[in-house]
């Protein structure tokens, strides 16, 4: 007896091994993620700018100012998203609204809020930082030329400081796609995985999931996302870069 040739069938192979993976990805944690990173991209960058040209113009208290938005920052992702969960949660009962648990909507404005909450203050630094090295020659030159503070602002200032904007959507783009920690301690995808993230997807898929079978879905997993994030990573740096000015 001869054993029949094995045929490779990359259809049923690419089928039986994305087949579970792509609906929840796409239709669940992909769409998802996406929208929060708009919304967070939206939400941070004008606050981050306000709150450096706010802190650049020598008022009193400057340095405290900066102290506190910068705290956020040096306390763990956990850690925040207890916190905001408790706070969170006190509102909603206080105001007769689902929990967190119980409440999509709530919890997708809670991550936005805690993510800029946390955020604002290390962008708050790199903005700064670019606008102390704008060379007060050029503002003063635009000054006697007539300009006023908005066209300064606009035709000097931004321009020069298009590093640190690079730098900062970089920042944002690639934190919103990598949201762990604060997705598992606020929400944990509650509910039913309605606010579940890619990153806590990928997580639950691997550790969560009993049987080989989602070990293998787990990576397939990552490893899309891990090229997702790269791709998106570089387009938005190769975009922002060609606009930096060099000084």
């Amino acid at each position: 007896l001869t054993t029949p040739p094995m045929r490779f069938d990359i259809k049923n192979t690419v089928r039986n091994t994305l087949g579970p993976l792509m609906p929840r990805v796409s239709s669940i944690a992909m769409a998802k993620a996406s929208t929060l990173m708009r919304m967070v991209d939206t939400a941070v960058k004008p606050s981050v700018n306000l709150n450096a040209l706010l802190l650049t113009r020598g008022i009193k208290g400057t340095n405290v100012f900066r102290t506190v938005f910068f705290m956020p920052n040096l306390i763990g992702g956990i850690v925040l998203g207890y916190i905001w969960q408790i706070l969170i949660n006190c509102v909603l009962s206080l105001v007769k609204q689902p929990l967190l648990q119980l409440n999509t909507a709530a919890g997708y404005w809670g991550l936005i809020i805690l993510m800029c909450w946390q955020q604002v203050g290390y962008m708050m630094i790199i903005y700064i930082a670019g606008l102390q090295n704008v060379p007060g020659d050029l503002i003063e030159a635009a000054q006697i030329d007539g300009a006023n503070p908005w066209q300064a602002l606009v035709r000097i200032k931004l321009p020069m400081v298009m590093s640190s904007v690079t730098i900062c959507l970089f920042l944002s783009l690639t934190n919103s796609f990598k949201l762990f920690d604060q997705n598992l301690s606020l929400t944990g995808g509650e509910p039913n995985h309605a606010s579940e993230m890619l990153a806590l997807n990928i997580y639950n898929t691997f550790y969560t999931r009993s049987g080989p079978q989602w070990k293998g879905i787990g990576q397939a997993k990552a490893v899309i996302f891990f090229v997702l994030v790269v791709a998106i990573a570089l387009v938005q740096l190769r975009a922002t870069r060609s606009r930096e000015v060099q000084q």
